[in-house]
């Protein structure tokens, strides 16, 4: 037999406010309706719900029987409302995110710890790429945000391009390098220095082979290639080895006093970084919470960098 679960809803209501006017008031509805609604349910029980002639209702051994099952349809309803509410919300879901290995490790992973602190029910899942692989899982739906450096004019069709900060890359090196301790610095001055070389499909790898093209480098020594940037910041802490990084990479790392940024200017393509996503906007709420929270992220470091830049005499 099936039994409308809105009318155990309502028996449980009646049962636990001791009366029809009280359980009416309860769940917001008229009196005759829930009246109409039990005895709609006993007809088709054949059996009473309540004792007869007693004030207030006391329910039968059945009617507080179902009572309780009622009872459980409304507390699963009432979950699922919540559920649905943190959903819409952005407070639970996924948020499927990706960008360039070094940058979502040094700076990323700590923009997603404090995102969870804020929102412990919403799962990060995030991978590494660079601009092509990442254009395309976003194209094919299976990567909701991505990360990285972009020219201003290589925005894809379909993809908006949110820019969070400027690219700005530098030569970096363990503190302590005799580099860092000269007092007048030239680019050229990198040429006997050997190299922590990233990724070749990395920009960062084009912009070491320009520097060095620049001051007619062709042949230099790779003391170090690929790795994590735990791996690139140990090679770089025991050896004169140097490296090419994100400033806001080095900026995040100078908390460990290990690693600095050698203060001269270097030249590369222009580039924005940015947070790249479907223009139709086919995220999850997370995720869309998830960007909000990265532009304000953003915004603080790139308010901390400048502080720290107008500090800083940069020299060609």
């Amino acid at each position: 037999m099936f039994m409308d679960p809105n009318h155990l809803i309502i028996l449980a209501a009646v049962v636990d406010a001791g009366g029809l006017t009280q359980g009416a008031r309860a769940l917001g509805k008229s009196q005759p309706s829930l009246s109409r609604s039990l005895a709609t349910l006993e007809a088709r029980l054949g059996l009473p719900l309540f004792e007869a002639g007693r004030r207030p209702l006391i329910p039968t051994e059945l009617g507080e029987a179902l009572a309780a099952q009622g009872r459980i349809i409304r507390a699963a309803g009432l979950e699922a409302t919540a559920q649905v509410d943190l959903y819409k919300g952005g407070k639970t879901g996924a948020v499927r995110v990706a960008g360039t290995p070094v940058f979502m490790d040094a700076v990323i992973a700590t923009m997603i710890a404090g995102f969870q602190m804020a929102h412990p029910n919403v799962r990060i899942d995030q991978s590494y790429g660079y601009a092509d692989s990442l254009i395309r899982d976003l194209n094919n739906g299976t990567l909701d945000l991505a990360i990285c450096p972009l020219p201003p004019s290589a925005v894809p069709d379909g993809l908006a391009f949110e820019e969070i900060m400027q690219g700005r890359n530098v030569i970096a090196c363990r503190v302590g390098h005799p580099l860092a301790r000269k007092k007048t610095l030239r680019l050229s001055d990198i040429a006997p220095y050997p190299w922590i070389a990233p990724p070749t499909t990395s920009p960062l790898y084009e912009d070491m082979k320009a520097i060095l093209k620049e001051i007619e480098v062709d042949d230099f020594k790779v003391s170090f290639s690929g790795g994590s940037i735990s791996s690139v910041r140990t090679v770089l802490e025991g050896s004169d080895s140097l490296t090419i990084l994100p400033y806001a990479v080095v900026f995040m790392l100078r908390h460990l006093k290990s690693v600095t940024a050698l203060d001269i200017h270097i030249k590369h393509a222009p580039r924005n970084l940015g947070i790249l996503y479907p223009v139709d906007e086919t995220a999850s709420p997370a995720a869309r919470r998830f960007r909000k929270h990265l532009e304000v992220e953003f915004t603080s470091l790139a308010r901390s960098i400048t502080h720290a830049q107008q500090s800083s005499v940069w020299r060609d």
